[in-house]
This record gives C-alpha cells, structure tokens and sequence, in this order.
C-alpha cells in the first residue's frame, strides 16, 4: 500500500492507496493540486487518469473511502453522506473503483468545505 497525504486548507490527512492498477496509476500522476468540487460530504475532482471499472467497482463506499469515478476520470474522497444518501454512510453517483482509504477521521474535511484547492501527494 502506497501511504499519502491529503491537505485540504489548515487539515492534513494521512491515507493509504490500495494495492490494485487503478491505485498505482494514480499513485503515479501525483502530486496532485487541484480545485474540488463537491457533492454533499464527497470532494471529487478530475485527475490526469484514465481507468475503466475494475473488480473493486462498487456504490457501497462508507466514510473515509476514496474512490475513482471512470465517467469522470475523477478521485473521490467520501467523508459522510451525499445527496442520494440514505442514511449516514455516503453513496457514489454511480459505480466507483475503490482505490483507498482515509487512517484518520475523515469526517473533519466537512469544515473544508468552500475549500479552493486541495493537494494529494506521497507521504
């Protein structure tokens, strides 16, 4: 597993990449600075990554996740519910291949919001 960081204003966030091809091609474009966009708790952006679905493909994500959207050659980070939500746990637009996960409490990005810029980069 391939440890990152995740700085979103003043809060930094230590992350690992799983171990599959869609998580190494992106551990490999980083460092990554970008604007997110957001929809309810999820950031997501575009990233210089393009990945079909693969076996980890899912819509079942809990907080803390981090999943990269093909439709959008996006990363997105899930830190509580979105507006197809039905309860706490946040739900993808549509299928998501998992590629990591926040070790930290994932739900402090929710005073991030608003947020600018935000950096993904090797630890």
């Amino acid at each position: 597993m391939e440890k990152i960081i995740i700085t979103v204003r003043n809060i930094t966030l230590h992350a690992e990449l799983f171990d599959t091809r869609t998580a190494a091609a992106i551990a490999g474009a980083l460092p990554i600075e970008t604007t997110p966009e957001e929809w309810g708790d999820e950031f997501y952006f575009e990233i210089p990554v393009e990945m079909s679905l693969d076996e980890t493909a899912t819509t079942k994500v809990k907080t803390g996740d981090i999943g990269y959207w093909p439709p959008g050659n996006a990363l997105a980070i899930f830190f509580g519910p979105t507006p197809i939500s039905s309860g706490s746990e946040p739900v993808p637009a549509s299928d998501v291949n998992l590629v990591g996960r926040i070790t930290g409490d994932a739900t402090i990005l929710r005073s991030a919001k608003g947020a600018r810029k935000i950096r993904i980069e090797k630890a």
